[in-house]
């Protein structure tokens, strides 16, 4: 059965509480449309277990429910990624379900899971992130130079780049407002060289696409609309092979972004707080990469390695 099914299929108590779940990670807590998504069908899941143990409410839930689903789901050959993401969405729902008065205790808290492995992120080296660039003059072309170079200076994420409204360039400052994950909003500085290919798009090519409904969208497509993160990763993989590249995404232009500012020196922090992470965790991947490129370096260079 699918998702939708299974839901119909819970028992009432069950049914509503994850309904209620939804729309409190939604409303309240304000995740991503494809978080509450998955959340939803791992808590769907999970209260399906639980029913065919004998569970009719969430207050009926304990950790050997919990445990014995992610066991089922982990014979099922689900890779861990999937299983962390399945015990965060289960710890998730018993800490509201506790929270609402659901259930008399927080029965989520000691489930454990297990730790995703996180390959390390695909990185150019500076001198390959600048032959991206392109150099053409054309209105495409010169919107595609300031897309290159505005998200290899800011390592904004694909969305965040096309949600952008030529309101939030702070040309004097150089610096863009980014709104970024959970609405949250960031000031993110950009350099000279963003700066000039920004200049060149807003003078020479962003009027000859305009039209009346494009609204105030910073980067626009060919027919004038706002510019969709589709045509954003086709423009950075036409770059990558016109300069001699292998396949780059925009999210490898963040990882080079937040890796040479690292190489450069930058505070930890900082390159979180520009990259919009939540949590520092997530920041500290890149502190490997530069590890991974000194050793490199050291094996290729001493003569005692």
């Amino acid at each position: 059965m699918n998702t939708r099914d299974v839901h119909e299929a819970l028992p009432p108590a069950l049914r509503q509480a994850v309904d209620d779940f939804g729309l409190h990670l939604a409303r309240v807590d304000n995740r991503s449309v494809h978080t509450v998504r998955a959340y939803v069908g791992d808590v769907v899941s999970l209260l399906d277990h639980a029913a065919q143990r004998g569970c009719s409410s969430p207050g009926d839930l304990d950790l050997g429910v919990l445990r014995g689903w992610l066991a089922q789901r982990m014979s099922g050959g689900a890779a861990r990624t999937s299983q962390a993401r399945r015990a965060a969405a289960a710890r998730t729902f018993t800490a509201w379900a506790h929270r609402s008065g659901l259930c008399a205790a927080d029965v989520g808290a000691q489930l454990a899971s297990p730790r995703a492995h996180r390959d390390l992120p695909s990185v150019l080296r500076a001198d390959q992130a600048a032959d991206l660039v392109v150099t053409a003059t054309d209105p495409h072309g010169v919107r595609d130079r300031a897309v290159l170079e505005l998200l290899y200076a800011t390592g904004v994420r694909v969305s965040e780049l096309c949600g952008l409204d030529r309101t939030d360039v702070d040309e004097a400052r150089r610096v863009v407002r980014v709104l970024g994950k959970g609405n949250k909003e960031r000031a993110v500085p950009y350099g000279v060289p963003a700066q000039r290919a920004l200049d060149d798009w807003l003078r020479d090519g962003r009027p000859t696409l305009a039209h009346a409904g494009s609204g105030d969208a910073l980067f626009l497509g060919a027919r004038g609309g706002r510019l969709q993160p589709t045509v954003v990763r086709r423009i950075v993989d036409a770059a990558a092979r016109a300069a001699g590249l292998p396949h780059t995404s925009p999210h490898d232009l963040r990882h080079s972004a937040a890796t040479h500012l690292l190489d450069g020196g930058a505070d930890l922090r900082a390159v979180q707080e520009l990259l919009g992470h939540a949590s520092l965790s997530s920041t500290q991947i890149y502190t490997h990469v530069s590890t991974e490129r000194l050793r490199a370096a050291f094996d290729q260079a001493h003569p005692r390695a």
